[in-house]
């Protein structure tokens, strides 16, 4: 009893003294970094990047597209402030966005390391020794053999061998001689694989959304374009590199065509361009489609949309020519129903302004005109014509497709068809010269894209690996005995062969693949 006294008191006395400096935290930091390191943090927390992701897919971003931005937020004047400051339009760059994919990438690191560490060793380490009684395993069998234990079992080795099988031979203290066989270290291998492609995938989008640069720009036949950041519609910098840094390159569409069949159905799109790799090299012809883009100086020059570019020619009343240029039309509809903006500032006494609607092939209809088939087969143009300030002098920034009409005054509308000249109540002609294509191209430069592939395939390798392969494991023990079958006493020396082995997964398969070994050794 007093003994028991005394070391219940030694254990209140170990357990209430003072602790070194610094030893509570250690454990607490400890205690975090194995939650964060457990698999089942990592799981969370790519579930929880995988719906962080799902608001960027359903609301428009500012990097990829800006105007949408600017119509959502004049849609919900009240609601988009309050998500802008949760960076719903700039999802991907979002603090709270980068603390997940940071803490998910800690995560999966600090759950490979210890387990690379220990497949590595498990990978070193030789087979088990046979148990004693194989009969007891879920597979098992029993056969009597010709010639001394070593023999067998070393036959039995050679066929495990050829199966490849990693096996170890051992002899036993008893004069037996037994054999392990191992199979299927392939399965975790595959799992690791798949982890560490995870990782490295996250390695290669990181690569391409801080390094990486992404734009879009229309170009109409004829025109050209330069790898500079003012000639892009929209421009998506790269977080830590330099815009200064981008590939001097530059194209000119030559020539822009799109077929389609009778009932509307696109068939095939084709931009022709000339392109130089540097401002000194010679010109090159190459035909972008939508499935075959321009790589030219580590970017990708896509293809992603298509329109009419309506030629318009202003002249004032003694005739002088002060407007003469195409002006692209957006597309808003599948047949190519198409609205835009002609703003003439100056050359008049007054500023002009057109908005104006095209129709390729041109169908009036009860609701009104439409358009029936979106190739060139009666094109028209609809123009109404605004006087007035068009805001081009106020200094404040404003679309190319929008004019300020409750501020104007109409001057009429008309209706025409290519080669028509409509006059103006102050004799101003407005002239329907001809009719041009464009295309949108948009240019993404990813540093990453060739990680992000690689590791993509060793994902599917990976995981492919780890389904198909099973574990398991086998024993084959040779006894050396004196006698009939199993021991009758006839003097002959035999071997009495045991064979046993299990598997985690696929018991009926394993089963199938032991007889078929066990055939092999009697053979």
């Amino acid at each position: 009893m007093t003994e028991l006294l005394v070391d219940d008191t030694a254990t209140q006395a170990l357990s209430t003294a003072p602790q070194p400096a610094g030893a509570a935290s250690r454990n607490r930091v400890r205690t975090l970094w194995r939650s964060l390191t457990s698999m089942r943090t990592a799981l969370l927390l790519l579930s929880l990047l995988a719906l962080a992701a799902v608001p960027g897919t359903l609301l428009p971003q500012r990097s990829l597209n800006p105007v949408k931005v600017d119509d959502f937020f004049t849609a919900h004047p009240s609601l988009a402030p309050v998500m802008d400051r949760l960076s719903l339009f700039d999802m991907f760059a979002a603090p709270w966005f980068a603390a997940i994919y940071l803490l998910l990438f800690a995560s999966l690191i600090g759950c490979l390391v210890p387990r690379i560490r220990l497949h590595a060793r498990a990978l070193r380490r030789k087979p088990p020794q046979a148990p004693k009684r194989l009969e007891r395993l879920a597979v098992n069998d029993r056969w009597e053999a010709d010639g001394d234990a070593e023999t067998v079992i070393r036959s039995a080795r050679e066929t495990l061998r050829q199966q490849r099988w990693r096996t170890e031979l051992r002899a036993e203290p008893d004069g037996s001689w037994s054999v392990g066989a191992e199979k299927g270290y392939l399965r975790e291998t595959g799992n690791l694989v798949f982890h560490v492609s995870l990782v490295v995938l996250l390695v290669g989008i990181a690569l391409g959304g801080l390094f990486g640069y992404k734009g879009t720009v229309l170009v109409t036949d004829g025109s050209g374009f330069s790898d500079v950041p003012s000639s892009y519609d929209i421009f998506s910098p790269p977080r830590l590199g330099s815009e200064s840094a981008l590939p001097p390159f530059s194209f000119t569409l030559r020539k822009f065509t799109a077929s389609y069949q009778p009932t509307g159905v696109p068939k095939s799109f084709h931009a022709y361009v000339d392109y130089q790799p540097t401002p000194n090299a010679a010109t090159r012809p190459y035909d972008v489609t939508t499935n075959h883009p321009l790589s030219i100086s580590g970017a990708d020059v896509f293809l992603v949309g298509h329109g009419y570019a309506v030629h318009i020619q202003v002249r004032d009343k003694t005739g002088r020519l002060v407007y003469d240029r195409p002006t692209p039309f957006l597309p808003d509809d599948a047949m190519f129903t198409s609205h835009g903006v002609v703003k003439v500032p100056t050359g008049l006494a007054h500023q002009l302004g057109f908005t104006g609607f095209f129709y390729p092939t041109y169908e009036a209809t009860p609701f009104g005109a439409q358009s029936s088939y979106p190739g060139p087969a009666s094109p028209v143009l609809s123009l109404a014509a605004w006087q007035g300030d068009l805001g081009l002098g106020s200094g404040r920034p404003q679309s190319v497709y929008t004019l300020p009409v409750a501020s104007l005054t109409n001057v009429g509308t008309k209706m025409l068809s290519p080669g028509q000249t409509w006059r103006l109540a102050d004799g101003t002609t407005v002239t329907f010269a001809g009719l041009d294509q464009w295309a949108t191209f948009q240019i993404a430069h990813d540093p990453g894209s060739t990680v992000v592939l690689v590791a993509a395939i060793f994902i599917v390798c990976g995981l492919l690996s780890s389904l198909w392969v099973r574990r398991r494991r086998m024993w084959v023990r040779a006894t050396p005995t004196t006698g009939g079958p199993l021991g009758g006493g006839d003097g002959v020396a035999r071997t009495v062969v045991s064979a046993g082995g299990l598997a985690r997964t696929d018991a009926d398969g394993f089963a199938t693949e032991f007889e078929s070994l066990l055939r092999r050794m009697r053979g």
